[in-house]
């Protein structure tokens, strides 16, 4: 195995073990539900360094990501949304409340542990008992707990009060005369009433039943207090005995039942009287087999005649459920249609008969103990649990009910209408009335408990609160009320050795005093969740709802009960927990039941102020008891516990340490904290949108009182960590870190400091998002909303509380509505400064004064827009307002600056709209990295794109104004009188701000509009040191910028740097032909030619000469070219590829020579390669002219064009003219005897005589040369110029000497240029007449031969 080489820590990094030879640590105990340990792990020298060491022995570094990039807003979003997903899986009411029976109670006997309070008591007014005391017949007492009154009846007549008014005003009825027996409050049904009717009295007497309207006197005014109103509706029901009446507020519809028989009835009734249906009628829903059932079941009851006892109804499950007088209970189905079919009935027995199977009856629990109430469980709390029956010894009997479909695999419990109900779960009473959590043996539940016998009255109220009124004895004149509820901390918690049994209930027993008669939900529970898991959280409500509260009715007075939430517990705690060593006493307590999170989040509410006390008068007040907050603020500070490092996350290699922190419970407890203040907001859209006919409207979705205390919650939060920032490591910064003893410790302290600081931030900027949201709606929205650019009409109507606080999206859409809202009073008239001031001061993340100043530059703007066209007045404002735009150049946002720029044109204040734009794209681009991008040629993916992209967006506005400012130049002269315009003004004025521009990245981007309009005179026109920059940096780009260069410095007058442009186009590698580079050198040769004052001339002639060897090579590959298009010996598909060669850049000589010239035989240029090459090699040239001359015989006999001589004479003439009649590459010493001797061979008496010699001379070869060279070859005897065929050339020479003697004398010198060349022509004429015999001399050459030695004897005589 390989090892790896590394320095021993100095200590180990937490969760990972370095690698030894011994086993590897154990895992957590939880290790066997995660996944397969990784890859042993060591620690580096740095604890930010992981090291994984492989079997290979390599290290490889760890923490390779970046830690996380989240905003402080997202961050503390993510934690608000851990925080809510945590409290929606509060277990729904059938996983706690399983098939079996629960016995625990933690009965309260102290008050500050209780789980209810009175919250107030009011009294029967006096003018009930004295109605009372003349009662003759009957009297009965009730409650309209929702609208907190009360009601009596006395013989006939029905009186109802505010029980919360000290000296009411009762609302009586005594228009009838029968016995009243029962009253109920209901809703009515829809459009059958007047709208100002909100409630219904359903009145049933020995006669009839009767219903009552209940509303506001609509001509009563706005103080007016309820009255009743006769409705004319009422029906029959002498002999019925009615006793129960219920109704559905659901559909409206209305059931009873009487003490005669055990049928359901249902009061129907409507508008007004049809054909077949009267305005108020009844149905009897249980008749026929249904009766006959009733009476069978009765008939084992003991002969018994069953009446109705209790009807409640579901309307969360169309259900309706009644119990009997012999304890069956029966389940009916409320269609939407009318009807009420019977679903189930279940006998008493039977359900005793279920539970027998769940816990031992006994005296206190079988047959005999009847039913005394039964409470409908909705199905938003609970799914399989339908009802709760209570017996008359305090048993709650829990009962589920089945439909067909829910036999069915994975069918939802309320798919349909049930068709079986059975009793699942027993909720056994306390067994003593001081039983403090538990419940003491198993056996101690299987025995008689009586602390609840003789219970009257009972009913259960979601999430699960249990009223239960117990008599000490049957005739006991007064009862004592048992209240318990789940204890929704504990069930939050997993279960834990040692913890309460989530199904423990917290209670309480309360001394009435008197005897119950009715009890009634004035403030229900809301949910957080409308779904059983997550509805009985009331934890998560409790600073978000109204606390919930139940109205006691007795024969005394009105009792109010209030829920107590846990922050209040806390706040008792603080208050009356035995000085600080009992309260720590305490704490530890709160954080053994209900942990540290929720204590935190509890103690900070409480040092927040959310404590409430009770007056005793109904009334709560805030808890601001220095004391009670300062020891809630220690225990939020001392309790709050330390980050760590996630030890099963570090072994993510890429994972960097400060992400692998797992904050403090403090953290914790900050975010439940702040989800439960913003739990009615955080989710739910700002506004809502409605049409009525009143018009179109746009309304808050959330009650802005709601807004105002959920801001005002946060503003204590806010001001806590502001007074107690140095007390909460993590939140005093740097400070904190001089207290770390370790690296882990200090990475740790960073993570907590990065999660709390999100959370301070976070915490901020809500109040002022909130503090926007009240100022939004405090304006006209619906006349803002179209003021929005058109795709965020509808996102604003979609956009959420917790958008708007945690996202971009959210932040800019608020600026949008910002800047609409001043728009809106800019449109007014209204003084802009004031209402931007406004909105600065109550939101200025969403306002703040950059924008302050933009709006201020737009009034400025829009008041020029108001004012003369062109007058000083307008001028001034102008120009303010663009002092104002570009104070804030650096924020002003693109729309704004679109807008302005568009208005300065509009107003011809172009050279404003230039100059505004420009300072922007500086001002968002300070580092110019777009200009750094383009100079290293704009890499693609670089995030300096986006500055770049920024630019170009702004430049595009100048494009703008700049047409504007020309087609407004266009349409009028420049001069008038000899004075220049207002247009012409206007236009220098836009044109000298560009012109004074440095920017680089502008002025690229002009230029290159320029060109992309091609507009290239305006380019080369223009004046600017940068021009040449720009030119040069593109040019090796695209030719059309090169091309520019050199006529932009040929218009400078810098001919040199024109040519040196010039010339490195033609050897560029742009797709250029060979024809133009050629044009390009001879351009560059006359440039580099012209002489400029100044300068280094030696680099000029260095140019010149580099330009004209370059031009004389291409002029070659040129001929080439030309050669290659004609030559016959080339394939069309081969032709088009050489061709392709050649046709382009400019090739080297060797090049040339090697695959072209000499391949193809083009002897002529191989000849003018030679001589641009400088190329001496007299063997190679002397061959090449063979061949050539060879070439040119053979091709012209074959072309037979013309004579071979005359060809060949030409091809030597012009190939002479073009090698300047060279030494090297024409050799004349070396051709005239080749030349000679082809004529002689070949032409012998065909071409003229002297035709050879006559090409020479008109090459301008001096005769004194060519007589040297005949000379030579006369007296040679080289073949085949031997004996009398030395003629020729004797002739040749005669003829030279006679051509020679006449250019002298004509040029008045001495004959043959001197006496010395006299001298040796006169010898040689001699020697040559000497041998003319034998050299087969003509007389026409030997009389020039003596001619020339007379005269010469004359010269020299």
């Amino acid at each position: 195995m390989g090892s790896v080489i590394q320095q021993t820590p100095v200590r180990p990094v937490p969760g990972i073990w370095p690698q030894t030879p011994a086993p590897r640590p154990p895992l957590a105990s939880a290790s066997s539900f995660q996944t397969p340990p990784r890859p042993s792990l060591g620690p580096s020298q740095s604890s930010t360094s992981l090291v994984t060491t492989t079997p290979a022995g390599t290290v490889a570094q760890a923490s390779m990501r970046q830690p996380e990039a989240l905003e402080p807003a997202e961050r503390a979003a993510r934690a608000i949304n851990e925080s809510l997903s945590q409290e929606s899986r509060f277990p729904e009411v059938d996983n706690y409340l399983t098939q079996g029976y629960s016995a625990d109670y933690e009965v309260q006997s102290s008050t500050t542990w209780a789980p209810f309070q009175k919250a107030g008591t009011y009294r029967i007014p006096d003018e009930i008992f004295e109605q009372y005391n003349n009662a003759q017949l009957s009297t009965s007492m009730g409650l309209f707990a929702e609208l907190r009154m009360a009601w009596t009846t006395i013989d006939n007549a029905l009186y109802i009060w505010d029980y919360t008014v000290s000296k009411p005003d009762l609302l009586g009825f005594e228009g009838q005369p029968h016995s009243i027996l029962a009253v109920k409050l209901a809703k009515p049904r829809a459009g059958v009433f007047l709208p100002h009717i909100t409630n219904i009295i359903a009145i049933a007497t020995t006669a009839d039943v009767f219903l009552l309207g209940l509303g506001k006197d609509p001509t009563g005014g706005a103080s007016a207090g309820l009255s009743l109103f006769q409705t004319g509706m009422s029906v029959s029901v002498k002999g019925l005995d009615v006793s129960v009446i219920a109704a559905s507020e659901k559909t409206g519809r209305m059931f009873f039942g009487g003490r005669t028989d055990n049928d359901i009835y249902e009061l129907t009734y409507q508008q007004e009287d049809r054909w077949f249906a009267s305005k108020c009628s009844k149905i009897c829903h249980t008749s026929g087999a249904t009766k006959s059932l009733t009476w069978t079941f009765s008939s084992f009851s003991g002969g018994q005649k069953e009446s109705v006892k209790q009807i409640v109804v579901d309307d969360s499950r169309d259900l309706l459920y009644t119990l009997s007088s012999a304890s069956n209970i029966r389940v009916f189905h409320i269609k939407p249609e009318g009807g009420l079919p019977l679903l189930v009935t279940k006998p008493a027995a039977e359900i005793y008969d279920n539970i027998g199977h769940i816990i031992n009856q006994s005296e206190t629990l079988n047959n005999r103990a009847t039913i005394v109430s039964i409470s409908p469980i909705p199905a938003s709390e609970a799914s399989r649990y339908h009802l709760v029956a209570t017996t008359v010894t305090g048993y709650r009997i829990y009962l589920s009910a089945k439909s067909a479909t829910s036999y069915s695999y994975g069918a939802p419990a309320r798919s349909g209408a049930p068709i079986s109900v059975q009793a699942q779960h027993v909720k056994v009473p306390p067994i003593s009335q001081n039983t403090g959590f538990g419940v003491g043996g198993a056996a101690d539940v299987h025995q008689p408990i009586r602390t609840l016998t003789y219970t009257g009255l009972a009913a259960r109220f979601p999430p699960g609160y249990f009223f239960c009124f117990v008599a000490s004895r049957p005739d006991s004149p007064s009862d004592n009320l048992f209240i318990s509820a789940p204890d929704a901390g504990r069930l939050l918690r997993s279960s834990e050795p040692g913890q309460p049994s989530r199904t423990s209930e917290s209670a309480m027993w309360l001394e009435l005093r008197s005897r119950a008669e009715d009890v009634g939900l004035v403030t229900p529970y809301s949910a957080p969740i409308p779904n059983p898991v997550g509805f009985g959280n009331d934890l998560a409500v409790q600073f978000d709802k109204p606390v919930p509260e139940i109205a006691i009715l007795t024969n005394t007075g009105i009792h109010v009960i209030r829920r107590r939430r846990l922050v209040d517990v806390f706040a008792s705690l603080t208050r009356i927990g035995g000085g600080p060593e009992g309260f720590q006493h305490e704490i530890t307590n709160f954080i053994r039941t209900y942990g540290r999170t929720e204590t935190l989040a509890t103690a900070l509410a409480v040092a927040c102020g959310q404590g409430m006390e009770d007056t005793g008068n109904a009334q709560m007040l805030r808890i601001n008891d220095p004391e009670v907050l300062e020891l809630a603020r220690k225990a939020f500070i001392e309790h709050g516990g330390k980050p760590s490092i996630n030890q099963n996350s570090i072994t993510d290699r890429s994972m960097p340490l400060i992400d692998a922190v797992r904050p403090s419970p403090r953290h914790a407890a900050i975010a439940l904290y702040l989800s439960r203040i913003l739990r009615s907001t955080w989710k739910n859209a700002i506004a809502s949108e409605k049409t009525t006919p009143a018009g179109y409207s746009i309304t808050p979705a959330v009650p802005l009182e709601k807004l105002r205390d959920v801001q005002e919650a946060l503003s204590a939060l806010q001001r806590f960590f502001q007074t107690n920032k140095s007390f909460i490591k993590g939140l005093s910064g740097p400070d904190d870190l001089n207290s770390t003893s370790t690296k882990d410790d200090e990475i740790a302290l960073k993570g907590e400091h990065r999660a709390l600081h999100a959370m301070v931030k976070f915490t901020s900027d809500t109040i002022e998002g909130l503090s926007f949201v009240l100022v939004l709606f405090e304006e006209r929205v619906a006349e803002i909303v179209p003021l929005l650019p058109e795709a965020s009409r509808p996102e604003m109507l979609k956009l959420t509380f917790e958008e708007l606080f945690t996202t971009k999206k959210g932040y800019e859409l608020a600026k949008e509505l910002v800047k609409a809202i001043v728009n809106r009073n800019i449109a007014k008239g209204s003084n802009v400064e004031t209402v931007a001031e406004a909105l600065r001061r109550k939101c200025g993340s969403f306002c703040s004064s950059d924008d302050v100043v933009i709006f201020k530059a737009q009034e400025q703007l829009r008041r020029a827009t108001e004012a003369e066209m062109n007058s000083e007045v307008q001028r001034n404002l102008l120009n303010e307002s663009l002092k104002l735009f570009e104070q804030v150049a650096h924020s002003l946002p693109y729309d704004y600056l679109e807008s302005a720029a568009k208005q300065y044109t509009a107003l011809q204040f172009y050279a404003g709209a230039i100059q505004l734009v420009l300072r922007v794209a500086h001002e968002k681009d300070k580092a110019n990295e777009a200009l750094s991008w383009m100079a290293e040629g704009r890499p693609d993916p670089d995030v300096r794109k986006a500055k770049f992209d920024l630019r170009s967006q702004c430049y595009d506005l100048v494009h703008a104004v700049i047409a504007a400012v020309d087609q407004n130049a266009e349409q009028g002269p420049g001069f008038v009188d000899g004075q220049p315009t207002i247009s012409a003004t206007r236009r220098n004025e836009a044109y000298d701000v560009i012109s004074r521009s440095k920017d680089e990245a502008f002025l690229t981007n002009l230029y290159d509009w320029y060109l992309q309009q091609k507009w290239y005179d305006r380019l080369l026109a223009t004046e600017s040191p940068f021009i040449v920059t720009y030119l040069q940096r593109r040019s090796s780009e695209d030719i059309l910028y090169a091309d520019l260069l050199w006529k932009y410095y040929g218009q400078a007058n810098q001919f040199s740097e024109a040519a040196k442009i010039q010339l490195q186009l033609a050897r560029s590698s742009f797709p250029i032909p060979l024809e133009k580079r050629i044009e390009y050198l001879s351009r560059a040769r006359a440039n580099a030619s012209t002489y400029t004052p100044g300068g280094n001339r030696k680099m000029k002639q260095q140019l010149l000469q580099e330009i004209s060897e370059l031009l004389e090579i291409a002029t070659i590959q040129d001929e080439i070219l030309q050669r290659l298009q004609d030559d016959a010996r080339l394939g069309d598909d081969r032709r088009q590829e050489v061709l392709a060669q050649v046709n382009g850049q400019i090739l080297d000589i060797t090049t040339l020579f090697n695959n072209y010239a000499d391949n193809a035989g083009y002897y002529d240029l191989c000849l003018l390669i030679y001589q641009t090459a400088d190329h001496r090699d007299p063997a190679q040239i002397k061959q090449t002219w063979q061949q050539l001359l060879q070439s040119v015989h053979d091709k012209t006999e074959q072309d037979q064009s013309c004579l071979p001589f005359e060809a060949i004479a030409e091809e030597v003439r012009s190939l002479g003219s073009k090698l300047r009649v060279s030494e090297t590459t024409f050799p004349v010493h070396t051709l005239l005897p080749i030349l000679e001797k082809y004529s002689f061979e070949h032409q012998r008496n065909i071409a003229p005589p002297h035709w050879v010699v006559d090409i020479f001379l008109s090459l301008e070869v001096p005769c004194e040369r060519l007589f040297e060279i005949l000379e030579m070859k006369f007296f040679s005897g080289e073949a085949p110029f031997v004996g009398s065929n030395r003629k020729y050339i004797a002739g040749d020479l005669a003829y030279v000497v006679g051509k020679w003697f006449h250019e002298s004398t004509r040029a008045g010198t001495v004959i043959f240029g001197s006496e010395a060349s006299a001298s040796r022509v006169q010898e040689t004429m001699e020697a040559m007449l000497q041998q003319g015999h034998a050299a087969g001399l003509d007389e026409e050459t030997t009389r020039l031969a003596r001619e020339v030695v007379q005269r010469v004897a004359q010269f020299l005589g």
